[in-house]
This record gives structure tokens, C-alpha cells and sequence, in this order.
């Protein structure tokens, strides 16, 4: 019961408008790549649903009872880039036997996780990179909101000033009245679709596992690398640039867990969050962050109701215009944006670095599937190191 009284206490209307734009900002980003990735696959429109409520089940599990354990905001994900790694990669392997591939690379993860090998190479990681990889990755949603003015200039310019005066008048419901000004414009010049909005239930398909070499060579050790690499690393490096110290065995270990048991039903790959989780940890979310989680935990409450409603949410989610999504995300995400490029230049022996972590992260290249969140951080390290050495004085 202390725990329910506590949750009550600690949530407010920005928590819960902050997990929701954190689910919004994350399922209209990259939804229609998981689509592609369960087609890849051979899946049928039944199990293309199953995968919608399995993700969106253990996204919602992991996101509530993570947070609720540590108190601090756990958000998570899927693997967006392990979906396109499907969508390329899947070749001519069974439905089955990639379903098999997706149990395997979730055990993969979760051992990861309680052996503490994944925990011991993030502790390698300095806090100045990790600041620059957070800014560099955010960068482009705080670009897309002048972006937006160029297609969306009325829309995009309200949404912008009302934040403004929010801002000064009433900072803890500056993003809610922004959101509310983006939809009423919207609605208002005709640009919210909602004619394909439909109630309807997804149901789970369970897959039997079965397991080849083909799929545990071509689907379960590059996912496993891919989303360790590309979400998880990147999901760590923001929650310590953010100011948690959240435990990161268990956290990933019982992700890995959760995946494990959803696998068979779609739940291609769940990770660790990094730009949606931002959203959460920002000071959009709550002024106090010892209340933050609140957000994580509303987030973890739209992923559940996505995953019931799959096919409805996706038709709720499309209805809203691109650029109403790229304000608001931006917008949200203003604060973190300068507190972690403040914290990334804050230590002078660390500054040459942290830019290049950040410019190399910003650019957004890929170089062996892996995207730049990780090469930022790799681009930094070889700098720092670099640097830092002293030349031995002659003899």
C-alpha cells in the first residue's frame, strides 16, 4: 500500500503528458519499420498484430516495474535498429526459426545483464562523452522544430511560442499547452486523419521456436550486437548523463528476461530507451527528479494500452501530422539538449572530446550496422585517450 500512496503522491499531469508524448514520439518515429521487419520475416497480418501487443506488453511491463523497483525513470524500447537489420538481413529463414533467433538473442541479452559484463564496460564510459553522445543524439528533434516552420509555419510557430510563454508563466505545463495548441491547429487547417481510427483488440499468436544456423548467424548474434550497441549503451550513457545511478545488471538482465517469455509472440527485441527516455528524465517531466519515474511509469501505461489496441493506436498515432510530432518532441527534449551539452563542455581536459563525441553522434552516419550513438562514443574514447597522453620527456 505505501508503495500504491507513494505513486500517488509523486504522479502529476506533466508526468503522465511527458509519458505519453514519450510513447507517441517513439511509436510515430519508427512503428513502420517494425511493420516492414515482421513482413521481412513472412509474418501474417494476425501475427504482425501479436508482435504490436507483445512489444507493447513488455515495453509497458519493463517501463512500469523497473521504475516502480528503483524509483528513478526506466524507459524502454524496441530495437528500431535491429528492425531494419530485419528488414535487410532476414533473408530466406523461417518465420519459425526466427522466432527461435528472437529467444535467443533475448537470453543473449539477459545473461549480459546478471553476469555484469555489460555493466563493467559502461563504468569505462566518462561522464563527458556520455553528455556529448546524449546531445548529439537529440540534436535533430530540437533541429525539427524550425525545421517544421519551413512546411508548417503557423502550426509550428504557435506550438513554438505558446512553449515560450509557458515557459514564463507556467513551466510545469508549458509542453501540455503546446501539445494542445499543435493538435488544435492541426485539427483546425484539416491535417488530423482520424477516418482510419477503428476500436480493435490484437490478439497473441504464439510461434513455436525452432532454430537454424542461418537464423543464429544471420538474425541472433548481429540483433544481439546490434541492440546492445546501437539502444543499450546509448540508453545507459542517458540515464547516468541525466543524474540517475540506476543499477544496470538487473535492469538489463530483466529485460532480457521479459523478452525471453514475449519472443514467441513478436517481441522481436526490447531494449533500454534513449531518446524517448529523455522525455521522461527531463525537467518537462517534473521539476523534482526524485519524481520523474511517475513519467516512465505513464509511458509504461500508453505501451500497454498500444499493445491491446495495436491496430487502432497505430491509426491514432498516424493521424497526427509529422510536423506536430517533431515540435513537440523538440520542444520537450529543449532542456535536456542544453543541460547535457552544458555538462559535456563543463571540464576543459574533457571538452575536444565530448565535441567530437557529440558532432560524430550528431551526424547520424552507420558503418557496419551499427548507428552513430556508438561511433560517437568510440570517436570520443580514441580522442580522450589521445589527449591525455603525456610525451615522455627526452633522456
Amino acid at each position: 500500500m505505501s508503495a500504491k500512496r507513494s505513486l500517488l503522491r509523486d504522479v502529476s499531469l506533466p508526468a503522465v503528458v511527458a509519458g505519453f508524448i514519450t510513447v507517441l514520439v517513439g511509436f510515430a518515429s519508427s512503428a513502420v519499420i517494425v511493420f516492414q521487419a515482421a513482413q521481412a520475416v513472412g509474418a501474417t497480418q494476425a501475427q504482425i498484430a501479436s508482435w504490436m501487443w507483445a512489444l507493447g506488453l513488455g515495453m509497458g511491463v519493463t517501463c512500469i516495474g523497473l521504475s516502480l523497483r528503483y524509483r528513478m525513470p526506466v524507459v524502454t524500447a524496441w530495437s528500431t535498429p535491429g528492425a531494419a537489420m530485419l528488414v535487410v538481413g532476414a533473408g530466406s529463414v523461417s518465420y519459425s526459426d526466427a522466432i527461435g533467433a528472437f529467444v535467443l538473442a533475448a537470453a543473449l541479452g539477459m545473461v549480459a545483464g546478471f553476469s555484469g559484463v555489460f555493466a563493467k564496460v559502461m563504468q569505462r564510459v566518462p561522464m563527458a562523452l556520455a553528455a556529448g553522445m546524449l546531445a548529439g543524439v537529440l540534436l535533430r528533434f530540437g533541429l525539427d522544430v524550425f525545421v517544421s516552420m519551413g512546411t508548417q509555419l503557423g502550426m509550428a510557430l504557435a506550438m513554438f511560442f505558446t512553449w515560450l510563454v509557458g515557459r514564463r508563466l507556467f513551466p510545469r505545463y508549458a509542453v501540455i499547452a503546446t501539445l494542445l495548441v499543435g493538435v488544435a491547429v492541426a485539427a483546425s487547417q484539416g491535417l488530423l486523419h482520424t477516418g482510419a481510427v477503428h476500436l480493435e483488440l490484437a490478439m497473441p499468436v504464439f510461434t513455436v521456436p525452432t532454430l537454424s544456423w542461418p537464423a543464429v548467424f544471420g538474425i541472433a548474434l548481429p540483433l544481439f550486437m546490434v541492440t546492445m550497441a546501437s539502444q543499450n549503451i546509448p540508453g545507459v550513457a542517458v540515464i547516468r548523463a541525466s543524474g540517475y545511478d540506476t543499477p544496470v545488471s538487473p535492469v538489463i538482465g530483466w529485460i532480457g528476461v521479459v523478452n525471453t517469455v514475449l519472443a514467441p509472440f513478436g517481441a522481436y527485441g526490447l531494449n533500454l530507451a534513449a531518446i524517448t527516455a529523455a522525455i521522461c528524465m527531463g525537467r518537462e517531466a517534473h521539476e523534482d527528479p526524485s519524481r520523474r519515474y511517475t513519467a516512465a511509469v505513464a509511458a509504461g501505461a500508453f505501451y500497454i494500452v498500444v499493445g491491446l489496441f495495436g491496430a487502432t493506436v497505430a491509426a491514432v498515432f498516424a493521424a497526427f501530422p509529422r510536423e506536430l510530432v517533431a515540435c513537440v518532441a523538440g520542444i520537450a527534449l529543449f532542456g535536456t539538449i542544453a543541460n547535457s551539452l552544458a555538462m559535456a563542455l563543463r571540464e576543459e581536459g574533457d571538452r575536444e572530446a565530448a565535441l567530437v563525441t557529440f558532432l560524430v553522434t550528431a551526424s547520424g552516419m552507420s558503418l557496419a550496422g551499427i548507428g552513430s550513438a556508438f561511433w560517437g562514443l568510440v570517436a570520443g574514447a580514441i580522442c580522450l585517450l589521445a589527449l591525455r597522453v603525456r610525451p615522455q620527456p627526452a633522456r
